[in-house]
């Protein structure tokens, strides 16, 4: 459950700028994902988007899917019961929290992102299992060091014990002043030993030209959309353990033996390279 200190916290701060004015990174993801929750920017970066890379609603729903199925080992297989989900976006039932505490009810779920309209919805829709927690909290992962100094984090998670760190499809929204490497060795940092990464980004590896409008068309809405090579997404994960299968594009990672209609994907289809990772 969100503790009243929590919303206390949230409600103490002064009023923050939504711009609306031009397209979140969330909104446009829940756009594709068939939400309600957008305005007109972000509808505009949504369409410009599908008319240069059509099948961007199904990556989408890839992306999605794999948040589903790490989640699953996560819990299932590697015994994790305490996750930090960066970039959480707007919450799409089932989310992470769902996932896990419905194997594991005492799991506990720090979700962070930096869009007030994110923080809005996951008062309402971010309701822990009674046996475990979920803490909000808003903060930008540009500076790491906001989210893991929070006290709603200090509260929620034990950063003696192992920690799954979800980034799933943000990194490549990083701006390209921020060095999105040295972020992320950053939060492992403060994990201990058995703690997990798992990440999707976006590549240009397939269709070049087209990742390339895409970064034109948020770029000239004020935003950014930096695409890497499989060579360079797989750093992220040096001095970890990649876990079998490896970095694959998104659908390929351990898909679900059920979703028959993964294997009529190419692998070119799907712009987007999915991996999870032990910390030794």
């Amino acid at each position: 459950m969100v503790e009243p200190e929590d919303w206390m916290a949230a409600a103490s701060k002064p009023p923050v700028e939504l711009h609306t004015d031009r397209p979140h990174a969330a909104r446009v993801y829940d756009l594709l994902l068939g939400g309600k929750t957008n305005y007109p920017a972000d509808r505009e970066a949504a369409k410009a988007t599908l008319a240069v890379l059509p099948n961007a609603a199904m990556i989408a729903r890839q992306n999605r899917s794999f948040m589903h199925r790490a989640a699953r080992y996560l819990t299932v297989e590697a015994g994790i019961r305490q996750f930090l989900d960066i970039g959480t976006g707007i919450p799409t039932s089932p989310n992470l929290h769902e996932i896990v505490q419905s194997i594991a009810p005492q799991s506990r779920i720090v979700y962070a992102d930096n869009d007030p309209i994110v923080l809005a919805h996951s008062r309402a829709l971010h309701t822990s299992h009674p046996e475990g927690r979920t803490a909000y909290v808003q903060a930008d992962l540009c500076s790491p060091e906001s989210i893991l100094d929070d006290p709603r984090l200090r509260q929620t998670l034990d950063l003696t014990q192992p920690v799954a760190l979800t980034l799933l499809a943000v990194l490549h929204w990083l701006p390209a002043e921020h060095d999105p490497y040295a972020i992320v060795r950053q939060i492992l940092r403060a994990f201990p030993a058995g703690s997990y990464l798992a990440l999707t980004y976006v590549t240009n590896d397939f269709d070049p030209s087209a990742l390339r409008d895409v970064s034109d068309t948020f770029r000239a809405r004020g935003s950014h959309v930096n695409a890497r090579r499989k060579d360079e997404v797989l750093r992220f994960f040096d001095d970890l353990e990649l876990v079998e299968p490896g970095l694959q594009v998104v659908q390929r990672w351990r898909p679900d033996p059920t979703d028959l209609g993964a294997d009529a994907i190419a692998d070119t289809d799907i712009p987007l390279y999915a991996g999870v990772a032990r910390k030794s």
